[in-house]
């Protein structure tokens, strides 16, 4: 303190300038700065003060990056499925994933799904860090039959509203598929059955 009062009074005599006195008070500021906390003072190209350098994740959001090199708990998107093959999963409006084991402990990750579904991923493989936006889309409601057809989607007609030549369900008096007095149960156009628990797959063999 004693070093600036100094060079206050000789600035008031006129015997430096006004540039000079400013540096010397800058630099006395420096070294006390770092006496008191034990450290040298930063510059100001320093990484401390470089706004691009941050640990938070939420200044990382939309960043593509491998998930060996992300973190535990981390929502992520538009996910690969192969290193270098593009994203493939979690790419739907609203949606995300999140990390459950650490990626960089082992090759493989361990991801949960949107649906609930635990799946493991390469950790080579890149994703993006975030949400997928437009999270207020399955809120949408269509207005209108057009509305539909301009996604593409082409009417369905039902079973019971056609002729019996047409459909298993179709014939009869009033909005009815029954057969005679069992009834009838859900079928294909082609009468297989597809509902009440029927399984139209192939059977898985036996041990």
């Amino acid at each position: 303190m004693e070093m600036i009062l100094i060079d206050i009074k000789s600035y008031r005599l006129g015997k430096i300038s006004e540039a000079q006195t400013t540096m010397a008070f800058l630099s006395r500021a420096r070294v006390v700065s770092s006496a008191l906390f034990g450290t040298r003072a930063f510059s100001s190209s320093s990484s401390a003060y470089n706004p691009s350098f941050s640990l938070d994740i939420s200044s990382q959001v939309g960043s593509c990056m491998p998930i060996s090199m992300m973190r535990i708990g981390t929502m992520i998107h538009n996910i690969e499925m192969n290193p270098g093959q593009g994203g493939k999963l979690v790419r739907a409006a609203g949606t995300h994933a999140v990390i459950l084991k650490e990626p960089s402990a082992s090759k493989m990750c361990l991801i949960r799904l949107p649906s609930k579904v635990e799946k493991l991923i390469d950790s080579q493989c890149r994703a993006t860090i975030g949400k997928v936006s437009n999270p207020e889309h399955k809120a949408k409601k269509l207005k209108k039959a057009g509305n539909s057809r301009w996604l593409g989607r082409r009417p369905t007609v039902r079973g019971v509203a056609m002729n019996p030549v047409d459909h298993p369900h179709g014939g009869g008096e009033g909005k009815s598929k029954s057969s005679g007095c069992r009834g009838r149960v859900s079928t294909s156009p082609w009468g297989k059955p597809t509902k009440g628990g029927y399984k139209t797959g192939p059977l898985k063999r036996r041990k």
